[in-house]
Parts: structure tokens; sequence; C-alpha cells
């Protein structure tokens, strides 16, 4: 029989005399920096941070664009038949109170300019007579600009001891009296659209891509429906165009999700980034549904017509409010967006985070 190892207590056995091997060395920078990112500690933190940026940058765009509108460019008609001294006068005198935002357009007749105003060229109508002047205004094209134009026309009148006569042509309905509840529409079909998309590859991870555009499109439809039928026929705030809306609602509603779905597909989990920042931060306070685009920064007045948000804005202002002028441009802008988020999910498909073996079980192959 052999006696006890040596460093063995006969007692309680083998006896260690310190930390040895991987486990026991102390680990360095490099390794702790490798099991930070392998918890779930890391995606927390990095939320932390893009949450916060997110919060700072929601409230700035909307500040930016909405809390202290002024007059960049304001496209005037000014009707030259019969055209008068004092007639240039006052318009000479609106374009100082208004710091040379007027953009002026002359027409030969009041019919000619009257059809620029349906066209939604021109937000107001100068006229001049014997009598004094006539300024035309379209609460419609935005209740902002209306006002700033008819306190800035009867200022200047004072001034010149003109007399001046004003009328808004185009009044918004009575259930909206500052003409936001077609941006407040827009925005939910904006919203609910991704957040639509959100849950789909969440709770519905594994349909399929034709399965996936399957479903935003009923889910498309059916909250469309839902909102135009609350906001026009239970609370009766707007008088909606009812069919020309549910789809314009419903386009918007699947573009906005397909853009999520895109970017799902193109960066993962990390999809909510840049939908956020297309779709809430810049699209929505540059769509000109809360502050009309002749008050909004002109960079934000400008890149607003080609995003989702103002397209939308755009085509059911002009459904509800010139009806029989509806124009092209903001549905090609859907349609753009639409057709690119679409190809893309559809090319890289195999990349997105969601989808099913369409193999039954039964048929796979033994082992």
């Amino acid at each position: 029989m052999s006696g006890p190892e040596p460093g063995a207590d006969p007692e309680h056995g083998p006896q260690t005399a310190g930390p040895h091997g991987a486990h026991g060395r102390t680990p360095d920078a490099r390794q702790r920096w490798a099991s930070f990112k392998a918890s779930p500690y890391f995606p927390a933190t990095v939320l932390l941070f893009i949450l916060a940026a997110a919060a700072g940058l929601f409230a700035g765009s909307y500040t930016y664009a909405m809390a202290n509108p002024t007059p960049h460019r304001i496209p005037t008609a000014v009707v030259t038949d019969p055209e008068t001294d004092r007639g240039r006068e006052f318009v000479a005198g609106m374009d100082k109170a208004l710091d040379a935002s007027l953009v002026i357009h002359v027409f030969a007749t009041p019919e000619a300019a009257r059809e620029a105003l349906e066209e939604q060229e021109v937000f107001a109508i100068v006229r001049s007579g014997p009598a004094g002047v006539s300024l035309q205004v379209a609460g419609a094209s935005g209740a902002a600009v209306a006002q700033l134009l008819a306190e800035s026309a009867v200022k200047v009148g004072d001034t010149l001891g003109l007399p001046v006569a004003v009328t808004d042509v185009k009044p918004l309905q009575k259930g909206d009296p500052r003409g936001l509840a077609l941006f407040y529409i827009s925005l939910a079909a904006v919203i609910v659209g991704f957040v639509g998309s959100i849950q789909l590859s969440v709770h519905a991870r594994g349909l399929l891509p034709g399965e996936r555009i399957a479903f935003a499109i009923a889910y498309s439809m059916l909250g469309a429906f839902a909102i135009a039928a609350v906001v026009d026929w239970l609370l009766g705030a707007v008088d909606l165009p009812f069919a020309e809306s549910w789809a314009i609602l419903a386009f918007t509603m699947f573009t906005s999700g397909m853009v999520f779905t895109m970017f799902n597909t193109l960066l993962g989990r990390w999809a909510m980034l840049p939908t956020w920042g297309v779709m809430v931060l810049l699209g929505n306070p540059s769509s000109g549904g809360a502050v009309s685009w002749p008050l909004l920064p002109s960079l934000l007045g400008h890149i607003g017509r080609w995003l989702p948000p103002g397209a939308s804005v755009n085509a059911q202002h002009t459904a509800v409010y010139y009806q029989g002028h509806q124009r092209l441009f903001p549905f090609l802008v859907l349609a753009g967006w639409c057709l690119v988020s679409c190809t893309v999910f559809w090319v890289w498909r195999h990349r997105h985070p969601g989808g099913r073996d369409r193999e039954p079980e039964h048929a796979a192959p033994a082992g």
C-alpha cells in the first residue's frame, strides 16, 4: 500500500496551494470587455444613450420646426386688371412687413388667380380697385399663414390709409378650426404602420416574406378604415371624402410598415433607429401638417415633400379641401418609398430575422 501523495492531508485529502490555470487568473481589460459585450448589459447600456439622444432630438426637431414659425416663402397672386398705384404700394408694404417673403405671381384676371389658388400654387390673392384692396386668403392652405397675411394686410392698410377687405375663400371645417386633424390622422397612420411591422416581427416571426407583406396590407387597410371612421363618423371632426382618405391612410400605413421592414432586413435589431429618424424626427415636423411649409425653415419645407409623412399630409389635405385638384406627386413619393422598401426586403429576404422552413417536418430527411 502506497502512502499519501505529496502535498496531501491524510485526513482531508489533496490540498491546493493556491489559484492556478486559466480560471485562477484575474481577467484583463480585453477579457472583461468581451464578457461585457456578450452579456445583456451591453445592449441595455447602448439603449440608455440611444434613448437619451432620441428624446433630445425628438424635442429639438419639433421645437425647431414648430415653436416659432416665421414666413420664408409665401406665393401670392396679384391681379393686374384693374391695376392701381395704391395697389402696387400695398403689395410693396405687405412684402416689407413680411420680411420680403412674398413670391409674387401676376395674373391678368381674377379667374386665373383663383384657379392658381385651387391648384395650391398661391396662398393668397391681392386685387386692387378704386375703393381699396381685396385680399383673399385660403385658411385651408394653412391657418397660420392665412392669419399672418390677414393681420399684416390690416396693418399695412392702416398705415397707408387704404381700406382692406380680407376674405377667407377656403375656410377650414368647423370641427377642425386650426387645421390639425389631417396632421393627426396622418401621424397615426405613420406610427401605427411601423409599430405594426415591429409587432409582426415580434409576435409573428415565422411569417414568410409574402405572408408578411400580405398581413402588412391587411392591417393597413383595417387600421386606415378605423382612423377615418373614428375621425369622421364617430367624432365628426372632419368631413372626409371617405374612400379617398381611407386609401391615402392605408397607403401611408403600408409604406411606413415596409420602411421598417426594409431597415430590419438591413440592420436587424437596430432597425428602429433609422425608421424613427426618417418618419418621426424628420418626416413629421417637416410634413406641413402642423405648420405650413411657407412657415417652416426652408430646408425642412423642401425635404418634407419627399418623405412619406409629408406626402400623406399633402394628399390628404388636397382630398379634403381641394377636391377635383388632386396631384400625382404625393402618391409618387409614397409609391417610391414603398417600391424601394419592398424590393430591398424581397431581394435580401434571407437576411430578415423572421421566416421559417417551408418544408414540413415529416418530409425532412432522417438524421
